[in-house]
C-alpha cells in the first residue's frame, strides 16, 4: 500500500534523533476517514492529556483521498514539529490509513484515535495508565452510553454475533480508541475492513487485550444509521474475521464440513434416485437428478478447496510463526 500525497512530515534532524533517543515517545495515530468534525480542537483536547505526562508524543493525521487536511491543521503542524500530516492519493480506508500511521509512527506507545470525540480526553489515561499495569493493548468501552437506543441495539447486536467467534466478549470492540504497545501493533494482520476486529486480532495473536470504562463524549451521541449495503458488508467482515480466527491454520476443516455435507446430500439423493430406478420409475428427466449431480460436484470442489488451502499453510509453515511467547524463564 503507497502512501501518495504526503503533505507534511517533518524530516528535520532534530526530529528524528528526538524519537530515535526517546524510548517513551507515544505516537497518536489519527485516521480520517468517516468523518471530520474538529480536527484541532481533537488535538489540543488529548495533547493537554499527554502533556502532563514525562514521555513525549507525536500526532499523526492519516487522510483518506475523500478530504482535505483544513488550513487551520496544516498551520499547526508547519509550527509544530509533534504534528505530521499525510494524505492519500485516493480513498483506501480506516485499516489502510492504520496501517500507515504504525508504519510511520516512531513511538513505543501507539493510540489510535478517531477524527472526533468519541470519548472524554481525559479518558486516555485510563487507557495509558493500563498498558502501563501490564496489559498489551487495552480498548476504551464507551460507558456510560449517552446515544440513542438506536445506536446501543446495533452495537449489541453486533458484540453478540461477534460474542460467539471471539476468544474474549467485549462491550465496545468497534470503539477507535486504543492504546497498544508497539509490538501489538505491528503484529496485526490489518487488511479490508478488520479495523473493527483489531482487540479481538490482538487476542487471537496472544496478546493480553483489557477494555477500560471511559465517559463517553456528548458529541458521539447522534443517532447512527446507514445504508443497507454497509450492514451487509459488515456480515461480510464478522464471517471474514470468523474464517480468520478459526479456520487459518486449517481449511480443510471448514471447506471440508461444508463440502461432506453437500457431497452427503447428494449421495443420499442419488441413492434414492437409484433405488426409485430399479423398481421402474423413470428418472431421466427429473429435477432431482440434476440436483444430486451438482451437489456432488459441489461437495467434491469444497473438498478440493480445503486441501488446496492445507498445502498452502503446509508450505508456508517453516517460514510462519504461528505461537507467541509471553514468558521466558
Amino acid at each position: 500500500m503507497s502512501a501518495q500525497g504526503i503533505l507534511m512530515e517533518p524530516t528535520s534532524s532534530t526530529s528524528n534523533a528526538r524519537a530515535a533517543l526517546d524510548p517513551g515517545l507515544i505516537s497518536v495515530i489519527v485516521p480520517v476517514v468517516e468523518r471530520a468534525d474538529a480536527l484541532v480542537a481533537v488535538y489540543h483536547a488529548f495533547a493537554r492529556e499527554l502533556e502532563a505526562r514525562p514521555e513525549a508524543y507525536e500526532f499523526i493525521f492519516i487522510f483518506d483521498g475523500r478530504f482535505t487536511p483544513p488550513a487551520e491543521l496544516v498551520t499547526l503542524a508547519r509550527e509544530n514539529e509533534a504534528v505530521r500530516l499525510l494524505r492519500f492519493a485516493r480513498s483506501f480506508g480506516e485499516t489502510a490509513a492504520l496501517r500507515l500511521g504504525i508504519e510511520k509512527s516512531r513511538g513505543d506507545l501507539v493510540i489510535t484515535l478517531p477524527a472526533y470525540f468519541q470519548v472524554q480526553p481525559e479518558g486516555i489515561r485510563l487507557l495509558l495508565e493500563a498498558v502501563s499495569g501490564g496489559a498489551d493493548m487495552v480498548v476504551a468501552s464507551r460507558s456510560p452510553r449517552l446515544d440513542s437506543w438506536l445506536n446501543r441495539l446495533q452495537s449489541r447486536a453486533f458484540h453478540r454475533i461477534v460474542g460467539g467467534v471471539s476468544e474474549q466478549r467485549f462491550h465496545d470492540m468497534a470503539c477507535g480508541v486504543r492504546a497498544m504497545r508497539r509490538s501489538v501493533a505491528e503484529a496485526l494482520p490489518l487488511y479490508g475492513d478488520l479495523h473493527r476486529f483489531i482487540p479481538a486480532l490482538a487476542l487471537r495473536e496472544g496478546f493480553r487485550v483489557e477494555e477500560v470504562s471511559v465517559p463517553q463524549h456528548p458529541d458521539d451521541a447522534r443517532t447512527r444509521l446507514y445504508r443497507p449495503g454497509v450492514y451487509l458488508r459488515r456480515l461480510l467482515d464478522i464471517g471474514t474475521f470468523f474464517f480468520l480466527a478459526k479456520f487459518t491454520e486449517k481449511p480443510l476443516r471448514f471447506f471440508g464440513l461444508v463440502g461432506s455435507l453437500f457431497l452427503g446430500a447428494g449421495t443420499l439423493l442419488s441413492l434414492v434416485l437409484l433405488v426409485q430406478r430399479i423398481v421402474g420409475q423413470g428418472i431421466a428427466n427429473r429435477p432431482a437428478l440434476l440436483l444430486a449431480v451438482l451437489l456432488l460436484a459441489l461437495g467434491v470442489q469444497l473438498m478440493g478447496l480445503g486441501l488446496v488451502g492445507e498445502i498452502i499453510v503446509h508450505l508456508r509453515a517453516p517460514h510462519r510463526r504461528a505461537y507467541r511467547v509471553r514468558e521466558r524463564a
